[in-house]
């Protein structure tokens, strides 16, 4: 019964395209159509660290892939064939190698990124070293985007990357997995290979239409078009959301899955979106109640509580929300009416309380501001920066810039993953300086960025 009561709502209220380590790891699914048929100006961004100059080309309006922040092992994609230039981008930068492609989305992960096509073809770049980018004949990172051929039999739809994994779901709800299974986070069972370089179906889902994908750091969600989610890979912190389980090999919810698992908490709500962060994961019912689950000690779960792991979703005091998102430490969440709310730890200013409000925010706080008066469509985490995305298509960021003495595992400081033009941390939402285009859709990185824009 509560499944046609959804639908019945659903018919009515449409159906909201959200992005969700979208950081930590990312997703993206067809969301935005093609504006092909008009011509506008629209500039090739091609500044590089703090210097240089913008260009100006003339062709038909249409989406582009624009990447900034670190660049590192080639996750920006921007080297052309005659160059092996990785630099860190400060200011976004439109992929010129994606020119005659139609992107409609990205998912940025730990150190690589996935471009979806309108054709259906998944293309990636960056850092290889566990298969992330789908291809075992590559280096151990890749400068360029290269198509994901092998192992994909049909058409994708939709597109996802955590930290050293990806995925896509293709046109008849299959899902398709590659890169690191060193915590069963692929979901292809005990005896599969620790490193997967080729796209692999996974079984365990097979007669079950999954509509997105969830990539945390080890660990995965799904969500069905029926609104079931299964999640599996590394359960440490209760990330899985299955619970506190009795055995020898399950205490606390904090067993290994290696194959998909229903979530039994949610099975008589239907959920409408799905988040994973770093040892955390978020979901958003269809009727806009949010719930969290996992490592909460740094206040990201938003209960009020940072004593620990809570392996069992728990519902959130929000305004009834229609996307969420999960970085390294912190959770977003965006409601039907616009507005932004963050929860979890403030390191960097990520959750953009500005410089008054530097503390943990135990509970989901409003992000005012410079986005009082806006209406936010999306939001996206990444380790510890935030972007958002407004109804105008324009692009707030907020949080570590990157610079020098912060947090980087591979020891590289090179940053500007907010798109500002430096490496400074910002406390509160800022405007990224975006000429002549909008946005339409936006992940975050470890410490890079990436979005899809339309030239106007």
């Amino acid at each position: 019964m509560w499944r046609q009561r959804a639908k019945l709502l659903e018919a009515g209220l449409g159906r909201c395209v959200a992005d969700g380590f979208r950081g930590v790891g990312g997703s993206a699914g067809i969301g935005v159509s093609c504006g092909r048929g008009c011509f506008g100006l629209g500039p090739e961004l091609g500044r590089e660290g703090g210097g240089g100059a913008f260009r100006v080309r003339l062709h038909r309006a249409k989406h582009c892939v624009a990447l900034w922040g670190n660049g590192d092992h080639g996750r920006l994609g921007l080297s052309s064939a005659s160059s092996s230039n990785a630099a860190s981008r400060w200011e976004p930068t439109v992929c010129e190698s994606l020119a005659e492609l139609e992107p409609i989305a990205v998912a940025c992960g730990g150190a690589h990124t996935l471009v979806l096509t309108d054709e259906g073809r998944v293309l990636a770049t960056g850092l290889n070293d566990h298969g992330q980018l789908g291809a075992e004949q590559l280096d151990t990172h890749q400068s360029q985007f290269v198509e994901v051929v092998r192992g994909l039999p049909s058409r994708c739809v939709h597109i996802a990357a955590g930290y050293n994994h990806s995925g896509a779901i293709t046109d008849d709800g299959a899902v398709y997995v590659w890169g690191s299974n060193a915590h069963g986070q692929l979901g292809l069972g005990k005896k599969a290979e620790k490193l997967v370089h080729d796209p692999t179906r996974v079984e365990a889902l097979r007669g079950i239409r999954v509509k997105k994908l969830a990539l945390g750091a080890e660990h995965s969600l799904a969500l069905s078009e029926d609104g079931d989610v299964l999640s599996w890979g590394n359960g440490s912190s209760g990330r899985l959301g299955h619970g506190r389980q009795s055995g020898p090999l399950r205490f606390f919810g904090n067993s290994t899955e290696f194959l998909p698992r229903l979530v039994d908490f949610f099975r008589e709500i239907r959920i409408h979106d799905i988040a994973a962060g770093l040892m955390h994961s978020a979901c958003v019912d269809f009727y806009g109640v949010v719930y969290t689950f996992g490592n909460g000690r740094m206040c990201q779960l938003g209960n009020g509580s940072s004593r620990g792991d809570i392996p069992e979703p728990g519902a959130l005091a929000l305004p009834a929300a229609r996307q969420v998102a999960c970085g390294g430490y912190h959770t977003g969440a965006v409601t039907r009416l616009g507005d932004l709310y963050m929860c979890g730890s403030n390191e960097n200013g990520c959750l953009g309380f500005g410089y008054k409000h530097t503390d943990p925010a135990r509970f989901p706080m409003k992000v005012e501001g410079p986005l009082t008066t806006q209406n936010v469509l999306e939001v996206a985490c990444g380790w510890k920066h935030s972007c958002a995305l407004t109804d105008k298509g324009q692009l707030f960021a907020w949080g570590w810039g990157g610079a020098e003495g912060s947090y980087s595992s591979d020891g590289r400081s090179g940053g500007g993953q907010l798109g500002l033009g430096n490496e400074f941390d910002f406390n509160e939402p800022t405007l990224v300086p975006v000429k002549s285009m909008k946005g339409v859709q936006v992940s975050c990185g470890f410490n890079h960025t990436a979005a899809i824009f339309k030239e106007c």
